[in-house]
């Protein structure tokens, strides 16, 4: 049986996840930078103090906890067994990010290419919608700053360089960033696909909860190489040197080319904001 949802319940929904989005990190990334904290000392530790008063400070004057508060990522899981009814789906979900960057005073981030021309509202959103079994949706906000999207990179690796070749490309991508990405950093990684979905995949990791692991065994354990790895880089926070240079690495597959290996390397830093709602 089908179940109707009108357009409006998915503009009021990004709305809601937009403005909670821009005002704080996830509970798994402020745990995260606590115990970073608790391991470091000197500047990287004030620098790490510093990060977590910032968002005590934009909860409670209901400020943006980052000034680049980012391109509208929005991944959209929509069921199959729903019907949406209304304004077309791209207009209410560019509707809800224009309302909420407005209402936040967010900082619109959003232009033209090449004339560099800004659209003034951070529309249009960078939508992912995927058919999915059921009658639900379910919805995921990220802004996605760019200091540390500069920063990611994409590899098409043969298939010899296997894992080893993998995690590779991932603590390169760390390294050669530096301090630029704003660390720690989160790590999203796609392994496999193609060209553009290994990208999605990168990006889809970074979803996932900070600290959180692959189902898969051996890609957890490219996870925990590369996060041990990435932290014995010695960049630490805001590159001030010191333990914690990232707070997580989070990895996901599909199956690709018999002659490829594709590797897309997304880095987001340390302000980790992402929020999700299921319209049930």
């Amino acid at each position: 049986m089908m179940r109707t949802v009108s357009t409006q319940e998915i503009e009021n929904c990004v709305y809601r996840l937009a403005r909670r989005a821009g005002l704080t990190l996830t509970d798994a990334c402020r745990n995260a930078l606590k115990e970073a904290e608790r391991c470091e000392q000197g500047a990287a530790k004030f620098a790490l103090t510093t990060v977590l008063e910032n968002e005590c400070c934009a909860q409670k004057e209901k400020m943006p906890v980052c000034q680049d508060t980012g391109m509208s990522v929005v991944f959209l899981e929509l069921g199959q067994d729903v019907h949406l009814t209304g304004k077309p789906l791209r207009i209410a979900v560019d509707e809800g990010v224009r309302r909420a960057y407005a209402d936040g005073n967010f900082r619109k981030s959003i232009c033209d290419p090449l004339t560099r021309e800004n659209t003034g509202d951070n529309t249009p959103a960078h939508l992912h919608t995927e058919l999915v079994e059921g009658d639900e949706i379910k919805i995921t906000f990220l802004p996605k700053g760019f200091g540390s999207e500069n920063m990611s990179k994409l590899f098409m690796l043969t298939p010899a360089k296997g894992t080893e070749g993998i995690v590779n490309a991932i603590v390169e991508t760390v390294r050669s960033a530096g301090s630029r990405p704003c660390p720690p950093v989160y790590v999203g990684v796609g392994i496999g696909g193609a060209f553009d979905s290994c990208a999605f995949l990168a990006k889809k990791a970074l979803m996932r909860e900070v600290g959180s692991r692959n189902g898969r065994r051996d890609v957890a354990l490219i996870e925990e190489e590369a996060l041990k790895r990435i932290n014995a880089l010695g960049i630490g926070a805001q590159g001030f040197g010191g333990k914690v240079t990232a707070i997580g690495v989070s990895c996901e597959t599909a199956p690709t080319h018999i002659a490829g290996l594709p590797v897309a390397v997304n880095i987001q830093c340390h302000c980790v904001r992402c929020e999700k709602e299921t319209l049930s």
